[in-house]
């Protein structure tokens, strides 16, 4: 009886399955952008500092992802143009310190998230934009064996959404944007 009793409750038991919390690891995540300069070419730029959250759970699909970027930290590989996206002109890094991502959805396929669509905070204005999930995968990290998640998405985005008018149109109106994002287990 018992035992018939407990098959019946684990049968009508929900399975749900909880969504594991990661931290972003700095050192391995990547934030990068490119826009057309002066239609002659393409530049390119990362942000040097940047931390995070990640919840994940394939099983369950759920997922949630808040990114925090330094603004001050934008590298173009030149101190003046860095200088100057630093500016009003561009980033108003003083009043605007933090460019932030804070999921609000996933898209899935399967168990795989395929897309992530937050709210994206540039100088204030915040705009809702959805990254393309190009690469998710979790496992044992092969040297430290801690559990870790790894992903790669990508946006194009209008700057001119967040108010990053100058210049427009010798300078690009439309940013790509990728993030390749590394996250161990807490």
């Amino acid at each position: 009886m018992k035992k018939a009793l407990l098959i019946t409750t684990l049968i009508a038991m929900p399975l749900t399955s909880i969504a594991e919390s990661y931290t972003v690891d700095p050192a391995h995540t990547y934030v990068s952008f490119a826009i057309n300069h002066l239609g002659f070419s393409t530049m390119r730029g990362k942000f040097d500092e940047q931390s995070g959250s990640l919840e994940y759970s394939p099983d369950a699909k759920t997922a949630s992802v808040t990114i925090e970027i330094n603004a001050a930290s934008i590298d173009t590989g030149h101190a003046k143009r860095d200088e100057h996206l630093s500016s009003p002109d561009f980033l108003n890094v003083v009043e605007y310190p933090t460019i932030t991502f804070k999921s609000t959805k996933t898209g899935w396929s399967g168990n795989k998230m395929t897309s992530v669509t937050g709210d994206l905070t540039i100088m204030g204005v915040s705009q809702p934009v959805t990254l393309k999930v190009t690469s998710i995968v979790c496992g044992a990290h092969p040297f430290n064996k801690k559990e870790m998640c790894g992903f790669d998405a990508e946006a194009s985005i209008k700057r001119s959404d967040f108010g990053v008018n100058y210049g427009i149109p010798a300078i690009g109106e439309v940013l790509d944007l990728n993030i390749e994002l590394e996250a161990f287990k807490n």
